[in-house]
Order: structure tokens, then sequence, then C-alpha cells
């Protein structure tokens, strides 16, 4: 199955190419399909709510109650390699990782765990205001998104807000991923993803993943899309969905 959806090309367009290539800032968002480069077994239990990659692995934060979990997966067996449970009164949430720690989000407990990124040891956790939805990390800050369309940069040595960004047009952002100097965000119910400018807020982007999940891949369990993944080093590019069975490898394909 893997080696026919590592064939399969999903297009939404015309033929194009520079599918990572960023925006023109142009005052009018730029409209992306994709294809899917290859995919992964993912767990079709999970309520996928965060999603990182890491030196080869996929971390996952996945959400209800009495069933949240932090988890490291192997990429290409989607098999757990650790994993720790939640407590069943804790909604799990967002996920980033930054100077080697795991920052987990909950969604109405107002709670911000930190873990050390080897041994998911708690260090300790931050209290915070209003839900707790996607995480990202941009190097410096992190990055919070609560379902509005308001974004909230936090030092991840305190938790504290430095400052807030409103994205124009904006409602929903749920999970989050910083990718080359942009902000993506997931718009929550949909299969739409946002470019977004960390400096103004803009949207510099738009790409619709509707018709990701083929009817192959569909276990009949499945929620909305969700979870987003960056491997910096290459390049590479990973979503899913809550309860899907697939982790999808992905190129932007941009529209004519």
């Amino acid at each position: 199955m893997a080696v026919a959806l590592a064939a399969l090309i999903v297009w939404f367009v015309a033929s194009g190419n520079g599918a990572g290539s960023a925006p023109v800032e142009s005052g009018v968002p730029a409209e992306y399909g994709f294809r899917v480069v290859r995919s992964y077994p993912h767990d079709p239990e999970s309520y996928t709510q965060g999603l990182l990659y890491r030196d080869g692995a996929i971390y996952e934060s996945t959400g209800q109650y009495g069933r949240s979990k932090l988890r490291k997966l192997d990429l290409e067996t989607g098999e757990p390699l650790h994993q720790i449970d939640l407590a069943n009164q804790r909604f799990g949430e967002g996920l980033a990782y930054a100077a080697g720690a795991l920052y987990q989000l909950t969604w109405h407990s107002g709670i911000a765990f930190v873990y050390d990124s080897e041994t998911f040891a708690l260090r300790r956790q931050f209290r915070y205001r209003g839900e707790g939805w996607g995480l990202a990390y941009d190097g410096r800050q992190l990055i919070m998104s609560d379902g509005s369309g308001t974004l909230r940069f936090r030092d991840p040595n305190t938790f504290e807000v430095a400052r807030e960004l409103k994205v124009e047009g904006a409602s929903m952002l749920n999970e989050l991923e910083y990718i080359d100097g942009e902000i993506w965000a997931n718009v929550y119910e949909t299969f739409t993803v946002l470019r977004i400018s960390p400096e103004t807020g803009a949207i510099l982007g738009r790409v619709n993943f509707r018709g990701i999940l083929t009817p192959e891949d569909r276990n009949g369990k499945e929620d909305v899309f969700n979870g987003i993944a960056y491997d910096a080093a290459s390049g590479r590019i990973f979503v899913t969905g809550k309860y899907y069975s697939r982790l999808y490898e992905v190129e932007l394909v941009p529209r004519r």
C-alpha cells in the first residue's frame, strides 16, 4: 500500500514545480495544492492534536479525556518507541520542541507540561489563561493558538506572553508548525493550512489538502484533518488527521 501511495499523485491544479517556494507578498495570498510523495502508517486510535519531527522520529500529542498521550513514534512503522499517558482529567493539545524539552498544551486545564525530550520525565509546568490548541517554536519563542484568529508568542522559560499577533481574516487556528520563517496553521474542521507572516499576521498562502484521504486509506473512524510536522534538514513536510491510518509526506504544488 505504501508503494502504491508513493506513486499516487494528487493534483488540484495543472502541473508545476517549486512546490516549497515561498509565496510573494503581493497582498493576494498564493494558492497551493499538493502531491503525496510517500505515506507511512499512523495509529488510527490516535486523536492527533500536536505533531512534530525530530531526529528521524515523529512526536505526537493526542487528545480525548482518559486517552491523551505524549508519544515518540517510529516514522517507518508508526510503532511507539516511547509514550506516557496524561491524567484522565487532562485533554492533550499542541506540541513543540525547544532546547531539549517538549512542551505540551492542554485544552481546558490551562496547563502546559514541559518534559525532558529523551525520557519524557516531567520537568515543570506552566499555567496560562484560555484554551490551549496549537503550539510551535520559531527558534526563540513558542507560538500558541487558542482557536481564535490571534496567535501568542511566549517565552519558553516563563511561558509569559511576549506579544500577540492577529492573523488577518482568520479564525479557528489550530495545529501550528514553523517552516522556513513562516507560521503554518491548520484551520480547524477544514483541509486548509494557512501560511502566515510572523511579523505582520498577513496570510501569505493557502494550501488545500482536500482529497488527501483516499478511499483506500479510509478506516471509517476518521475525524478532522490535523497535524503538521517539518523536517528542517531535508525540507520534508508531513501531515495527517485525527484517527487517520496514514501519515503523509507531501510537496506543495502552486496553482496557476
